[in-house]
């Protein structure tokens, strides 16, 4: 079942990563963490109906346990939100989306664990369509140039280009094996109690950046905010298959899930009307490949 969860991820965070996209209000400095508190306050919401649909209880000690997994994937989100403010720079997604193949390296290297020859040409694949990508939005997206000629530009580049990605990538990759660790090769958690742990903290975070927001006076009309919220109603739905993919088989589903641009790219092109090179589609057929492998794998 592993894969059916890993591969529905892969599609509810690719739609998720449309919406985003759509709801982007590139003008505001505090657009990140107003989609930081939509997507927290779906979270909450769905842990309080699932605690209630399964009779579970909150419990502080997983709350607790499962903090330095939680603080990390909510982080990331923030700073990912953030590079949306740049949507011209677009080669933040496929950069941040390397975590997942980072950490099925790392998942192999302290559990010395072994596969069939396909899995790591898989990995590989999906790497090297990935970091493709990447290369590729470097050289042939020239708006970066034009929209970007005024107030410190290359500073922002700098930043934007780089350093939020890799901050993203390795806090996001450092979570996911984290998780790997809590909810596979040592169960620390069980899904249930992750899945609440996780939804739960980021509805704190929720609350307290609202409240933040409110005493600096800033508007925040969550009815204007409609992609938003169909993007962190998406968000939660991939975050409840998330768990259930990892405590199953995380080394390989890591490189599954992180592969979700991929899908973003090609929504992008279809709702958004956003153009593709023949390069682009050449490096989004390695990465389904290398799923497809994965895939087949566990067939």
């Amino acid at each position: 079942m592993w894969i059916m969860f890993a591969l529905l991820t892969f599609v509810c965070w690719g739609v998720a990563d449309l919406f985003y996209k759509i709801g982007n209000k590139g003008d505001e400095d505090n657009n990140h963490l107003k989609t930081g508190i939509i997507v927290g306050l779906v979270m909450g919401i769905h842990a309080i109906i699932y605690m209630i649909v399964k009779g579970l209880s909150i419990d502080i000690i997983d709350i607790l346990k499962y903090l330095p997994v939680s603080l990390l994937y909510i982080s990331s989100m923030v700073i990912g939100y953030k590079g949306l403010k740049y949507l011209e720079l677009s080669i933040s997604s496929p950069v941040q989306n390397t975590s997942g193949v980072i950490t099925a390296l790392l998942l192999l290297v302290f559990f010395k664990e072994h596969y069939d020859f396909p899995f790591y040409i898989a990995v590989a694949l999906i790497f090297i369509g990935i970091f493709a990508l990447s290369l590729i939005e470097v050289k042939e997206n020239k708006s970066v140039r034009i929209e970007y000629k005024k107030n410190n530009v290359k500073l922002k580049v700098i930043i934007y280009t780089i350093v939020f990605p890799l901050i993203y990538c390795i806090l996001d990759g450092a979570g996911t094996f984290l998780d790997g660790i809590y909810l596979d090769k040592f169960e620390l958690i069980n899904e249930d109690s992750a899945l609440i742990a996780y939804e739960l903290t980021f509805l704190l975070y929720s609350i307290i950046t609202y409240i933040y927001l409110k005493l600096k006076k800033e508007t925040f009309n969550i009815s204007f905010e409609k992609p938003k919220i169909f993007a962190a109603i998406f968000e939660t739905i991939g975050q409840f298959f998330y768990v259930y993919a990892m405590s199953s088989n995380s080394t390989i589903s890591a490189p599954i899930v992180g592969s979700y641009c991929v899908l973003s790219m090609i929504l992008s092109r279809v709702f958004l009307k956003e153009k593709l090179s023949r390069k682009e589609y050449a490096s989004i057929g390695i990465v389904l490949v290398g799923i497809f492998i994965l895939a087949v794998l566990d067939i």
